[in-house]
């Protein structure tokens, strides 16, 4: 079955770098949309970034320029590079996939990992 298993959070300073890594079973990444998503202390989920099976990325205004999304295919791994990071992006960041849906919208998803926990301080 599909599992999806985060890791590389962790607490760093404002402008600091975090690499997350999902690493995916049960299907193949690199003919799959997959993305990261976002949860803060009462907020509502949100998307950060997609990359569907072409390659082609999609990202949210707030992390432009600053987070990449990339996969491994030989390792079946997603990442997210994140650079300068900010205290707003403190959250519990999810790695996500589905088999008909490709898109910002996180109810669209069927497929979760547990999450990986982002503190970044001021």
């Amino acid at each position: 079955q599909v599992q999806l298993v985060e890791s590389g959070g962790g607490s760093v300073q404002s402008g600091g770098s975090l690499r997350l890594s999902c690493a995916a079973s049960g299907f193949s990444s690199s003919s799959s949309c997959m993305g990261w998503f976002r949860q803060a202390p009462g907020r509502e989920r949100e998307a950060v970034a997609v990359l569907d099976s072409d390659l082609i990325t999609t990202y949210a205004d707030s992390v432009k320029g600053r987070f990449t999304i990339s996969r491994d295919n030989s390792k079946n791994t997603l990442y997210l590079q994140m650079n300068s990071l900010k205290p707003e992006d403190t959250a519990m960041y999810y790695c996500a996939t589905d088999r008909l849906y490709c898109g910002l919208r996180y109810q669209g998803y069927n497929y979760w990992g547990q999450g990986t926990q982002v503190t970044v301080s001021s």
